[in-house]
């Protein structure tokens, strides 16, 4: 298993895989392109992924329409940029769970690709 900093009081940390253009970051209100493959932290097992379906997601950012997790960890993402997001429940879907797929306090991954701001 991988090694985390657990020092960090947010709910979400980033484990970059490939780096972005370092200059172009999406701010609240943007409506954003990305792929990602979600995964329970606990064992890895995936519970849903763009990527399968073929055709990446949009959605705009840092108004409460995903999970909080995402809200904050893709903000400090740059276009063209690939990490993994490191989510714990309450950053997530918390006590509730999610579809049956995510168990109530799970702690889940998300890999993220940033292909579009708009």
């Amino acid at each position: 298993s991988r090694s985390r900093d657990e020092t960090s009081n947010m709910g979400v940390t980033k484990d970059i895989i490939t780096p972005g253009d370092g200059t172009n970051f999406p701010k609240p209100g943007d409506k954003l392109t990305m792929h990602y493959v979600g995964t329970l932290a606990s064992n890895g097992s995936k519970f849903d992924a763009s990527r399968d379906r073929g055709r990446p997601f949009s959605f705009t950012i840092g108004v409460g329409a995903v999970i909080k997790g995402w809200d904050e960890g893709v903000l400090t993402m740059s276009k063209g940029e690939k990490a993994v997001l490191h989510i714990t429940s309450d950053y997530g879907y918390g006590a509730r769970g999610a579809g049956g797929v995510i168990p109530p306090n799970a702690d889940l991954d998300f890999e993220v690709e940033l292909l579009e701001i708009n």
